[in-house]
């Protein structure tokens, strides 16, 4: 798709293009671009370099720290940042816990912890899903009993994202059994260090550790930490994944890994011919690159809509389902390309020290983890099936 951008926006993406060449360090951009796993160490550098620009959390109000950009040029940004191979800033301090404290929030609060997410002094996790509560978050059981100037915390959960590396975790915590699941539950920051807190790692499918189980037993967590009303956290919670689930689609990092897969079928195969060359395979890549460009449009509709100070609609539950849709089919498709080199495949060929040598070409190493990991796209924030039905509600009335 042809964007026409006016030139004050064509010179900010050639602003973006010359930072990104001068300041990305390449081992960090080779290890994204090539697939390898990446370190804590990794994401604070990358962190710490935005920061220091003031280009960290552009979707920030500018008297939070913002950048007062543009939607369409924090469009731009992300675009540029994909093809760069740059990485992702972690988004549960800048892209969900932040927002919510700064909408709805206390001034204490806001001073105190906006501007350690915004410097990565604190690292966050999110704490929604437990165990038989996942894509029906309202049923969730850990239980947080007011004690004085304290909430006693108990409960289990699951599923959470770099927990291993975080500093702090925002829980839902169901706080009365009263009326309805969702009129039950708040929204608490949890210090990890705290007493009664254990973290235990869950080794995903593709080998990897990035998600963990989270036990709180008798967690003491001061009061001052509930964010907004008791039994109101379902509306911030509702607020956050609003937000979430209309960044998922993550279409610049798809149109990366399509140039990806387009280079792997245009390498030469066992037979002595290019992929390329199979009229099924390109078949395959045209319509993912017309579903992505639905989903570009898409997109754009949503950015329309946020400049014109409207919230995220139904278009951020479609980003969720289309965008994860295309990211699962590019992997499918990239293990087609590969194919039997794809099946030996070692994880700790993706991580620092190893030294075997490949089997096959070196761009298969990455393929059978990546596909195995992009399982779980279609499930985290919020299932598919239950956008589904978001839409069906929002859209048709039913």
């Amino acid at each position: 798709m042809n964007i026409e951008f006016t030139d004050a926006e064509l010179a900010f993406r050639d602003e973006v293009k010359s930072f990104l060449a001068e300041n990305l360090p390449q081992e960090i951009s080779e290890r994204v671009d090539g697939g390898m796993e990446m370190r804590r160490d990794d994401y604070k550098r990358w962190h710490k370099i935005l920061y220091e620009k003031g280009w960290v959390a552009p979707g920030w109000p500018t008297e939070y720290g913002g950048t007062g950009w543009t939607p369409i040029q924090r469009y731009i940004f992300d675009e540029e940042c994909a093809a760069a191979a740059a990485p992702r800033v972690m988004p549960f301090g800048v892209s969900m816990v932040g927002p919510v404290i700064y909408t709805f929030g206390n001034d204490a609060q806001k001073a105190h912890y906006l501007p350690r997410i915004l410097s990565n002094e604190d690292w966050w996790c999110q704490g929604y899903s437990e165990p038989g509560s996942g894509s029906d978050l309202a049923s969730l059981r850990t239980r947080a009993v007011r004690d004085g100037n304290h909430y006693v915390v108990n409960g289990q959960k699951t599923w959470t994202t770099t927990a291993h590396w975080a500093d702090w975790i925002f829980c839902l915590v169901r706080t009365s059994t009263e009326g309805k699941q969702q009129e039950g539950i708040s929204f608490l920051l949890i210090d990890m260090k705290t007493p009664g807190v254990t973290v235990r790692p869950i080794i995903t499918m593709d080998g990897g550790h990035e998600v963990n189980d989270v036990f709180l037993e008798d967690v003491r967590v001061p009061v001052e930490n509930l964010i907004g009303e008791e039994n109101k956290g379902w509306t911030y919670a509702k607020f956050l994944l609003s937000h979430e689930r209309a960044g998922i689609a993550d279409v610049g990092r798809s149109k990366k890994q399509i140039a990806r897969l387009k280079a792997i079928a245009s390498a030469e195969q066992a037979n002595g011919k290019p992929l390329k060359e199979d009229k099924r395979f390109r078949d395959k890549i045209s319509e993912l690159e017309i579903d992505l460009m639905a989903v570009e449009f898409t997109e754009l509709r949503a950015l329309s809509r946020e400049s014109a100070g409207k919230p995220p609609g139904p278009e951020a539950n479609l980003l969720k389902i289309r965008g994860t849709e295309v990211q699962q089919r590019i992997t499918e498709l990239a293990l087609e390309a590969v194919g039997y080199y794809a099946n030996p495949y070692v994880p700790d060929a993706l991580k620092d020290g190893w030294n075997e040598e490949p089997i096959g070409p070196e761009y298969a190493a990455p393929i059978a983890p990546r596909y195995f990991n992009w399982r779980k796209a279609s499930i985290y924030g919020g299932s598919n099936e239950i956008q589904k039905g978001i839409i069906a509600k929002m859209v048709l009335g039913l």
